[in-house]
């Protein structure tokens, strides 16, 4: 789905009152988002998507109830255009500064607090994506890359699956980044909530180890994490399974993107390079 599309289902949506040609594009990945007046609308690039946006909109009403501060849903249901799931939010403010570790690490301290919903959560399907990403990426990758990405797959989904935790497993955001969190005028709230589950809370905590290891985010950043959260997941010793399932997911999910960018193939062939060579030194850029 490129923005073209995108605007043609936001179009045949309805749901904003001005004309959908003049919405601002804030993100295209596996959502299109667009912004328009005090309304944010999420288009998902296939119908795949629609269970998953279904369940987004339940966890906003259920931490809005919490008082866990994270985006709001406009409208109650998700809608199904041409295929495409869509979804209607209130728009945050304009951002007063950007998003520290030490922000995600504050209101991953929330969700962690927080017992299950009343409606089931998935378990976090970290590797659930990747056959899809690659299919979508086609024969513009390199087969036997797609090949060694399902081999890693299904070595890191067996070994994950045996982890003995350290903490008590429940609800996570499941995708706990800086770019899932927005600092506006009342301070951070969490976005993104479409990979929330109920698994290892380690997950959420991998996140920011592999961003200090893979994406230059600087030590003492990473340090801000761990004081705010009150526990460094490196400690674990299931941490080495964790971080490596999410780089083999990361690496197909960039592939999605390859067949209309070549930049995103430059990064997944970079990304599988090294992992096929054992070099944790090399430096991923986000995409």
């Amino acid at each position: 789905m490129d923005e073209a599309r995108a605007r043609e289902v936001l179009a045949a949506a309805g749901v904003l009152a001005g004309p959908a040609r003049e919405a601002r594009l804030l993100a295209l990945g596996e959502n299109a988002v667009f912004a328009a007046g005090d309304l944010a609308v999420k288009v998902g690039r296939d119908a795949e998507l629609l269970d998953r946006a279904r369940r987004e909109l339940a966890v906003a009403v259920w931490l809005e109830e919490a008082g866990v501060p994270a985006v709001r849903a406009a409208e109650p249901s998700a809608l199904f255009v041409e295929g495409h799931p869509v979804t209607v939010w209130r728009r945050l403010p304009d951002p007063v500064r950007p998003t520290e570790p030490r922000d995600v690490a504050a209101l991953l301290r929330l969700v962690h607090a927080l017992p299950s919903p009343s409606f089931q959560l998935p378990p976090r399907e970290l590797l659930g994506g990747v056959e899809r990403w690659l299919r979508l990426a086609g024969d513009v990758i390199d087969p036997a890359d797609a090949a060694y990405l399902r081999e890693r797959r299904d070595g890191f989904a067996t070994a994950a699956a045996a982890l003995t935790p350290h903490l008590t497993p429940g609800p996570i955001h499941g995708d706990a980044l800086p770019r899932n969190v927005h600092v506006g005028p009342d301070g951070p709230v969490l976005i993104d909530l479409e990979t929330f589950s109920a698994d290892l809370r380690e997950h959420d905590l991998v996140v920011m180890a592999l961003s200090r290891d893979r994406y230059g985010l600087p030590a003492e950043a990473h340090d801000a994490f761990t004081a705010t959260y009150g526990w460094d997941v490196r400690e674990w010793d299931g941490c080495a399974v964790l971080r490596g399932a999410r780089e083999t997911a990361s690496c197909a999910w960039v592939a999605q993107h390859a067949p209309s960018n070549p930049k995103a193939l430059a990064e997944f062939e970079r990304r599988v390079a090294s992992l096929r060579d054992g070099d944790s030194t090399v430096r991923w850029y986000p995409f």
